[in-house]
């Protein structure tokens, strides 16, 4: 870090998000592709299977055994599909907030090197994926579902009572679009609130329902900042989504024959590639924009709520005794005796006990 920690706005954070992106663009470009290139393989893989079918599978099999087949591949394939994007997403986070943390203190990393670390706590940040996910988007699916479920039970009972008339159903209808925007409004606070958890969990070393509670306390006074950034993000991202889409198709149809009747199923799904491909290319630029913003709010709210940038200051002027630097011992020191994370300054560990011996004794030192 060239400057000391000091408040920021919000200005200033986007800046310092540029500056930072730009001087490590391999390494969060890297780092941020994992969970696309899942995605788009078993994207590649389902595609595959489905030429093969309409080609010859479907016509060498009856239609009931074809429907069952289609059925068993499409549970399969979603048991195998969401557990490896979850945990491709989960440990993407983590890595991209263990690389911004040491890209913020001036420290040098590589994409190997984050993704070992974060690997030795790999089911933690998976849970706390999950967690994230089943808070955002799971609990208002579920509600939905059952208001949805409800009001069409009410609704026949009251069709049945006789009771049903025009201004019946336009109040069902409002009370359902008052509901959509109610839980709309829920999964956007909850995205705002659960922002830094993943910054919590990686740099102190917290468990997943202590680094929920860790953002939520750290929101406090920066949810406007953060519904700015996301925001902004998705603009860009829509942006870049429409101008790619836009370009690549002006090179397709400039290939001579491409428009022509017999090319009409080929330029179809050159077109749905082209689609696929962009949304997730924007996807592996933009996530890097949304990790790196949101450590440094991370370390801007511990600022304003914590005093960290006098810490740090006081332990670069040694008024705070430092850590004893790492020795070249020719005998290698045994892993469960090192400390988590010892490139972070003293400030910046871990500031409560650890709730279990076992954490206490976990590494995360890099070789």
């Amino acid at each position: 870090m060239n400057e000391p920690p000091h408040p920021s706005s919000l200005g200033e954070i986007l800046d310092r998000t540029a500056q930072l992106y730009r001087s490590r663009f391999l390494v969060f470009l890297g780092i941020s592709i994992l969970p696309t290139a899942v995605m788009v393989a078993l994207g590649c893989v389902t595609g595959l299977v489905a030429a093969w079918w309409s080609r010859s599978g479907a016509s060498s099999v009856p239609t009931a055994e074809g429907y069952f087949l289609v059925g068993i591949f499409a549970v399969g394939g979603a048991l195998v599909a969401l557990p490896s994007y979850v945990a491709a997403a989960a440990l993407a986070s983590a890595a991209m907030s263990h690389a911004v943390s040491r890209v913020y203190f001036g420290e040098s990393t590589t994409i190997r090197n984050v993704y070992k670390d974060v690997w030795r706590r790999g089911w933690r940040y998976i849970g706390l994926y999950l967690l994230r996910v089943l808070f955002i988007w799971v609990a208002p699916f579920v509600v939905w579902i059952a208001v949805v479920f409800l009001s069409a039970a009410a609704a026949a009972l009251a069709q049945k009572a006789g009771m049903g008339n025009v201004a019946d159903g336009f109040v069902f209808g409002l009370a359902m679009v008052l509901i959509l925007i109610a839980l709309a409004g829920y999964i956007l606070w909850m995205l705002i609130e659960l922002s830094l958890a993943f910054p919590a969990c990686v740099v102190e070393q917290m468990r997943v329902w202590a680094s929920v509670k860790r953002s939520f306390a750290l929101c406090k006074g920066t949810r406007g900042r953060i519904f700015v950034l996301g925001l902004l993000g998705a603009m860009l991202s829509w942006l870049l989504s429409v101008g790619g889409t836009f370009f690549l198709m002006i090179l397709f149809f400039m290939i001579p024959g491409m428009t022509s009747q017999k090319h009409q199923q080929t330029a179809t799904i050159v077109m749905m590639l082209i689609l696929y491909g962009c949304s997730f290319a924007v996807q592996a630029l933009i996530r890097p924009v949304y990790g790196i913003a949101l450590v440094l709010f991370y370390y801007d709210q511990r600022i304003r709520q914590e005093g960290f940038d006098i810490e740090w200051m006081m332990e670069q002027a040694g008024m705070v005794a430092a850590p004893p630097a790492t020795a070249q011992a020719p005998v290698p020191v045994p892993e469960a005796a090192q400390e988590p994370l010892p490139w972070l300054p003293a400030a910046l560990r871990l500031t409560h006990a650890p709730e279990d011996e076992s954490d206490s004794l976990q590494t995360g030192v890099e070789e």
